[in-house]
């Protein structure tokens, strides 16, 4: 398993240049299998989940190349819509593969995701969805079977019980090509990511409205066509460096950015007292005085994300004075406060409220990530940590984060990665 060691004490500053965003990335890379043409995709970032999803897209009949941050997919002599679990249980983001799969096949059988470590992640919500679109699916032995109907209805309107954003990814992609047909996607999630997305259907001939807002409304095409694409920047990534500048109390700017997709966490570095200045594409946050608690009530987009709630908390438990950090996303996200406190944080969790008296100084620990944006956290900590701090299970984090250590240690981090991922 990999180990991410950190020596503490180190004040970041500099410059770092954000890659693509990778929850933009995948939604795009699985609206591909209903295109028979040629597609480029750029600024993608380098990952394991990104692997994984273009290792799926071979697998099941595509033609695939990436390299320098481009994707080229071209079809091959046959599309599959047969996924199985062992594929899918490496990423829960190739469940979105499902719907766009019938569409282009007439069936799929794709495994059903299992548990995850920040909460319950069910996939009923695009199952209930795709019904309702009209495909006929069948839940057995752990897969998702579909096919696609004679026709479908000429207006469908389907509420999701939640902002959920995968599901809000699904079923517009499909609903992509349900042809003469008017596709209403209320209570959608509303994050940059699925904004994206529409701009890349449209771009391959669908017609997608609304993306952005909590009512999206689709009119099916016959027809997708090949095209080229630039992924947006990655909104967590940049907010995650610039955290990791906060907790060190240093100078840090983030470049290759869209501030507004920051605005939630930019506000709240400036409840906290830091030093934000924000221009077209970067944005740079300083500590200059001393920090502020403040509550923060992760919850869906425009809110503060949830993705950032870890890293918001390890921040927060450097700063004196009590602070709450809420979670109304996932139920288990706080499952690295223990590890944390290891670290001389005081954070008590109840209600999916994190209370945390803030302390002067952590001290360097061995300590365990249980997830992506936790491994994070843990990794920002030990860099304003007392000594040196040593987090295992850490390859999660090469999930999320392309060239974690080249970034970090050129704006003045020292992390060692044992074995070396990068």
């Amino acid at each position: 398993m990999s180990q991410i060691i950190v020596s503490g004490e180190k004040k970041l500053e500099g410059t770092v240049r954000i890659s693509g965003a990778k929850n933009a990335a995948l939604p795009i890379l699985a609206a591909t299998v209903m295109i028979d043409e040629p597609v480029v995709i750029r600024n993608v970032p380098e990952l394991r989940d990104i692997n994984t999803m273009l290792s799926i897209l071979q697998k099941i009949g595509k033609k695939v190349t990436f390299e320098h941050g481009v994707v080229q997919i071209e079809p091959g002599e046959i599309l599959l819509g047969n996924v199985p679990y062992d594929l899918v249980g490496k990423m829960r983001a190739s469940f979105n593969l499902f719907g766009p799969l019938v569409m282009a096949c007439g069936w799929a059988r794709v495994g059903k995701p299992g548990g995850c470590n920040i909460g319950q992640r069910p996939v009923d919500y695009h199952v209930e969805g795709l019904k309702r679109f009209g495909l006929k699916i069948v839940e057995e032995h752990g897969d998702v079977f579909g096919e696609i109907p004679a026709e479908f209805d000429s207006h469908v309107e389907y509420e999701l019980p939640f902002k959920s954003v995968g599901a809000t990814e699904q079923l517009m992609t499909t609903a992509s090509l349900m042809e003469d047909s008017e596709i209403v996607i209320k209570n959608a999630a509303e994050e940059p990511e699925i904004v994206d997305l529409q701009n890349f259907l449209n771009k391959a001939g669908a017609n997608v409205s609304g993306a952005g807002t909590d009512t999206i409304r689709i009119r099916g095409v016959k027809k997708l066509h090949g095209s080229e694409y630039s992924v947006i920047p990655d909104r967590i990534e940049a907010g995650t460096y610039l955290l990791a500048g906060v907790i060190t109390r240093g100078n840090v700017i983030v470049e290759n950015v869209i501030p507004d997709h920051l605005k939630a966490l930019l506000d709240t570095l400036k409840k906290m007292g830091a030093e934000v200045t924000v221009s077209d594409n970067t944005v740079r946050v300083e500590v200059l005085n001393k920090l502020k608690p403040v509550k923060v009530s992760a919850e869906p987009y425009p809110g503060f994300p949830t993705d950032l709630q870890p890293i918001i908390t390890a921040v927060l438990s450097t700063i004196e004075g009590d602070s709450i950090v809420e979670e109304l996303v996932f139920e288990n996200r706080f499952g690295y406060v223990d590890e944390m406190n290891r670290m001389g944080a005081h954070i008590k969790v109840k209600d999916r409220r994190a209370h945390i008296k803030g302390t002067r100084k952590l001290s360097g620990a061995e300590i365990s990530a249980p997830d992506i944006r936790a491994a994070a956290a843990l990794v920002i900590a030990g860099m304003a940590a007392e000594g040196e701090t040593i987090v295992h299970n850490a390859g999660h984090i090469f999930r999320g984060y392309e060239k974690l250590k080249e970034k970090f240690n050129s704006i003045g981090a020292y992390l060692r990665v044992y074995p070396d991922e990068e």
